[in-house]
C-alpha cells in the first residue's frame, strides 16, 4: 500500500473514479490469477497513460490498445511468430509452462512491460520484464508492476529504457491522463 500511496501522491489519478473491473471473470479469461499490486493500480487509476509514456492495460477495456487480453492475445501472436524465426526466448520463458502477460507499454517505442509468469508461483512474485519491442532486449526487474512504475516516474529505476520521458518530457509533474470515450 506504501507503494500506492507514493504514487497517488507523486501523480494523482482522475477525479473521476474507473469503471469496476469484474476480477474473477477478467481472471478466468486470462487462465491465471493476477497480482494484488496491478489489480490496486487499475482500481485506482483504469485504463489510460501515464506521463504521456506509459499506458496501462486494463481488463475489458472498451478500447483495445487498453485492454489487457487483447493485448494478451495479440502479444503471444507476435512473440509466437518471433521466437518461430529463431529470436532468442527469456531464460525464465525456457521453463516449461511459463508465460508472458503484458501489463503495460511504451507507446512511442513499441515497448512492453510484462510480468514472467511462472508455474507454481503465486503472482504476487512475478517478476516484471520489460521488452523493448524493437529488438531482442528483456530487461528483467525483481518488483512488482507497481513499484516498478514508480522506481520509473522517479528515476530510480535501474535501467536505460523510457528515453522519451527522460530525454523528451523531463516531467517536473506527473500526469495521469484517463482514456475516455472521446479519445479511443
Amino acid at each position: 500500500m506504501a507503494a500506492l500511496n507514493a504514487l497517488v501522491h507523486l501523480c494523482p489519478p482522475p477525479a473521476d473514479p474507473p469503471p469496476a473491473v469484474d476480477w474473477a471473470q477478467a481472471e478466468r479469461g486470462l487462465g491465471t490469477a493476477l497480482p494484488a499490486d496491478y489489480k490496486q493500480l487499475v482500481e485506482t487509476y483504469g485504463v489510460g497513460v501515464f506521463d504521456e509514456t506509459i499506458w496501462l492495460l486494463v481488463p475489458d477495456s472498451a478500447y483495445d490498445t487498453g485492454n489487457l487480453r487483447a493485448q494478451t492475445t495479440e502479444r503471444d501472436g507476435v512473440l509466437a511468430g518471433l521466437w518461430e524465426a529463431g529470436e532468442e526466448k527469456p531464460a525464465g520463458l525456457r521453463e516449461a509452462g511459463a508465460r508472458i502477460l503484458p501489463w503495460a507499454f511504451e507507446g512511442l517505442s513499441g515497448a512492453f512491460l510484462c510480468w514472467l509468469a511462472r508455474p507454481g508461483q503465486h503472482p504476487d512474485e512475478w517478476t516484471v520484464l520489460y521488452n523493448e519491442g524493437q529488438g531482442p532486449l528483456w530487461e528483467p526487474h525483481d518488483m512488482g508492476c507497481l513499484a516498478f512504475l514508480l522506481a520509473v516516474l522517479t528515476g530510480t529505476a535501474e535501467t536505460e529504457c523510457f528515453g522519451y520521458l527522460y530525454e523528451v518530457l523531463k516531467p517536473t509533474e506527473h500526469r495521469f491522463a484517463a482514456l475516455r470515450p472521446e479519445h479511443p
